[in-house]
């Protein structure tokens, strides 16, 4: 069995709460080659996160101008409110130096993304049960009562997704769903 090579752009998507940031966050801290993509969004930033880090953070008449110069790779509502986008430049100077590029975005914009560079590898990150994405919904507080039910109500869309992706990694434990990530990406494991 042969391994891609490593510069092939990876597409990380799931549900709310599955841990999608912080396995990213684990394949930051051990594979500084991994070049990973900072997304746009009109949402309101959480506590603790840096704009040009965690996101830009972009008003919505910003964001209009990025989809209308086509400066976005994806875009998309999510959770019934705000907009996020991978910014197109930097994906391509990435995939350019021949940089392992990883994307963490939302279902639409795995889509989206899957339509314009379909020899991408999209990887889907599962909850261990639905019980578990519950807990951790619920469990990290940055939602009021009325938005984790809009984001339950996605995850259930999103959950019945899978199988459009070409591999899954359950997250049970972050240190073991960011390996199996990283060896997905034909890096190895560390």
């Amino acid at each position: 069995m042969t391994q891609d090579p490593p510069s092939r752009l990876t597409v990380l998507a799931g549900p709310t709460a599955v841990g999608k940031g912080s396995v990213t966050a684990w394949v930051r801290e051990h594979h500084p080659e991994v070049w990973i993509s900072v997304s746009a969004t009109t949402r309101q930033r959480r506590p603790g996160e840096q704009d040009g880090v965690h996101y830009h953070f972009v008003d919505d008449q910003e964001f209009d101008r990025l989809v209308a110069e086509d400066a976005l790779l994806e875009w998309a509502v999510v959770h019934r409110g705000s907009r996020y986008g991978t910014p197109r430049g930097p994906v391509e100077d990435a995939l350019a130096q021949a940089r392992p590029a990883l994307l963490e975005i939302d279902l639409q914009g795995a889509r989206q993304v899957r339509e314009r560079m379909p020899e991408a590898r999209f990887v889907f990150l599962a909850p261990p049960s639905w019980e578990e994405l519950v807990n951790r919904l619920v469990g990290r507080g940055t939602e009021d009562a009325a938005e984790r039910e809009r984001r339950l109500d996605s995850a259930r869309e999103e959950l019945a997704a899978e199988p459009e992706f070409d591999e899954t990694v359950v997250n049970r434990r972050i240190p073991d769903a960011g390996r199996r990530l990283v060896e997905l990406m034909g890096l190895g494991g560390r």
